[in-house]
């Protein structure tokens, strides 16, 4: 079995990441204030949340808050979603010609919105499709393309290895594999089983997504499916520092130190102010307050603070109530 050690460096193309853990692209999330967090705690690569190959929409605020700058920090890798191979070319060029180094192509969104527009997971269903849209894509562009997608569309139907191997043959430089299917949604439990195979019948790096919560959980998926890297979702909401606890557990062997309430107190601040800033101040404390219902949440006897936080109005309540929060646990440590 492959040494955790030497897990050092992935190469996606001709990108060279600093490590082998990835933030994950998601929808009303992964904006450049997140980002920039799981960057800062250590993410060897983020991803933007998903851009929509439909031109119309390319010059609305929603889409200019989504794009790339060229002044971002780390990899600038943009997330395409569609069906259209002629539109996914096109945005794949959009985006680069905006600063994008690397694109990714989602085919593992399991919303129904999305999927009846035969886009995200549904196109699992279609693998000839598949492989006009990662043919026009990859021709379009000259920076990496990778392609992030599910076991299968439900487990009478998993194809990975399938799409894995066409994706391969197009040019695709590296896959994204959810261990669910796309009629799991987000529910059970993920299996690394399929992503293992995939790794065992393919050549280009391999990342594994799914319910890696803890370094624990990291470790273990590494080992297990010998991937080449692993991605990071839903549990870097609230706490953008798994990264680098990760990257600490893989290289010394023991948990890092968790974090102070102190140290808590001032990413949480830090990520509001950049939200504001991001967004101005109405949207931007409408944002913070599912972020705040993230970080917050696993503290004692904070269900009435998060109903109160839901309804402030402005940005210096918002401030305000967050400090007395983390000021009442400081004095209460067992609260």
């Amino acid at each position: 079995m492959r040494n955790i050690a030497d897990l050092n460096l992935l190469n996606i193309g001709e990108i060279k990441l600093k490590n082998n853990l990835i933030a994950a692209p998601m929808a009303g999330i992964s904006d450049k204030p997140f980002r920039n967090l799981c960057h800062r705690f250590g993410a060897g690569m983020t991803v933007s949340e998903m851009f929509l190959a439909n031109s119309d929409v390319w010059h609305t605020d929603k889409s200019a808050l989504r794009m790339i700058a060229s002044d971002d920090v780390g990899i600038r890798a943009v997330q395409i979603i569609g069906s259209d191979p002629d539109e996914m070319a096109k945005a794949a060029e959009f985006n680069v010609k905006h600063g994008a180094q690397l694109i990714d192509i989602n085919m593992g969104c399991p919303a129904k919105k999305v999927n009846k527009k035969l886009a995200g997971s549904a196109l699992m269903q279609y693998p000839k499709l598949i492989k006009k849209i990662l043919q026009k894509v990859v021709g379009a562009v000259d920076v990496p393309v990778t392609l992030k997608t599910r076991t299968g569309w439900n487990k009478e139907n998993r194809n990975c290895i399938e799409i894995a191997q066409i994706a391969q043959d197009c040019g695709i430089k590296a896959i994204t594999i959810h261990g669910r299917t796309r009629a799991c949604l987000f529910n059970g439990v993920a299996e690394y089983d399929s992503i293992r195979a995939v790794k065992e019948n393919v050549t280009i790096p391999v990342i594994a997504n799914g319910d890696i919560c803890t370094p624990e959980q990291a470790k273990d998926v590494f080992q297990y499916t010998q991937a080449d890297a692993i991605m990071i979702g839903r549990a870097a909401q609230g706490r953008p520092w798994i990264f680098e606890e990760i990257a600490f557990y893989l290289t010394h062997g023991q948990l890092q130190k968790n974090k102070s309430i102190d140290e808590v107190e001032q990413v949480v601040l830090s990520h509001l102010d950049d939200l504001y800033q991001f967004y101005g101040e109405y949207k931007g404390l409408r944002i913070a307050r599912k972020h705040v219902n993230w970080y917050t949440k696993n503290y004692a006897d904070s269900d009435q603070f998060r109903r109160l936080f839901s309804v402030l109005s402005n940005t210096s309540e918002q401030v305000n109530t967050l400090k007395a929060f983390f000021n009442k646990i400081r004095n209460n440590p067992k609260s």
